[in-house]
Parts: structure tokens; C-alpha cells; sequence
């Protein structure tokens, strides 16, 4: 992940001056079928500290990539999105706003 999100940040700084943008998508776990022997005990594991209680779909990470490629991101670069369905949420310390 640090490599994918280093070589992001570094090709954005490069190619911005040119127009050219270098975004990355961090996926959490998408079932394809190439986890069909993956055993249900391990997808539950998974799922444990997920809030939206579900896995991912290829569509939920083609909605992010698609974002990436089109104008409305044109003034974006350098970032990363993470569509995970919040199960990175929960390695994060929330931050209590003081009001």
C-alpha cells in the first residue's frame, strides 16, 4: 500500500505541470472468482469490522476509478480513495470535535 501511494505521489508531481493526473483506488476485499475457495469463516473474519456489513463489488471500485477519469476530477491528483465500506475505520482513533 505505502509503494502504491509513494509511486502515486511522485508520477502526480511529475505529470502535473504536463495536465496529466495520477490518482490510485485502494480496494478493500472484492470477492471475484478467484476467491471462491476462500473459506466462510475467513469472509466473516473479514466482514467482523466492517460497518456497512457487506463485501465490495467490481462496480463499487469502477465507480471510483470511473470519478477519477472524468472532468470532475480534473483538479485532482496526487490522492487516493479508499472504498472499503469503512473497514479501515475502524484501525483510526476517532476525532471528537469539541461542540
Amino acid at each position: 500500500m505505502h509503494a502504491q501511494i509513494g509511486l502515486t505521489c511522485s508520477w502526480a508531481r511529475e505529470l502535473a505541470p504536463l495536465g496529466i493526473t495520477v490518482n490510485t483506488v485502494a480496494a478493500g476485499f472484492i470477492p471475484v472468482e478467484r476467491h471462491a475457495d476462500v473459506p466462510d469463516n475467513v469472509k466473516k473474519a473479514y466482514l467482523a469490522p466492517v460497518p456497512a456489513g457487506r463485501m465490495g463489488t467490481p462496480g463499487d471500485i469502477a465507480h471510483a476509478v470511473s470519478f477519477f477519469a472524468s472532468e470532475g476530477a480534473g483538479f485532482i491528483t496526487g490522492q487516493r480513495i479508499v472504498v472499503d465500506s469503512g473497514r479501515s475505520l475502524a484501525n483510526r482513533t476517532p476525532v471528537h470535535m469539541p461542540w
